[in-house]
């Protein structure tokens, strides 16, 4: 009965994988939102991908990107002829502050 119920736990664990823990998982849906405000979270985008992301949802000139003590990525853009602060949280989601 012990043996069968450590089999059991170990074959529980194998199937969670690495995410068991995590309160971000990370974001499979390629479409980009925009909502307010950003979501504070442990951010997985690289400076790279935040940029296109940010491109993504129609901002150019993307620059100054920096990841604050939130995870947000935080940076400037322009957006309809005007230079805008924008910002990408952990879900994916473009915000203007």
């Amino acid at each position: 009965m012990k043996m069968y119920m450590t089999a059991a736990v170990a074959a529980m664990l194998a199937t969670t994988g690495a995410h068991a823990g995590s309160h971000n998982p990370a974001v499979k849906d390629p479409t980009v939102t925009t909502t307010q405000p950003a979501a504070k979270g442990h951010n997985s985008f690289t400076e790279s991908q935040a940029q296109g992301r940010i491109a993504k949802a129609g901002y150019s000139n993307v620059s100054k990107l920096a990841k604050n003590e939130n995870g947000v990525w935080q940076g400037t853009a322009i957006k309809d002829g005007e230079k805008v602060n924008v910002a990408l949280d952990y879900k994916g989601n473009v915000t203007t502050h």
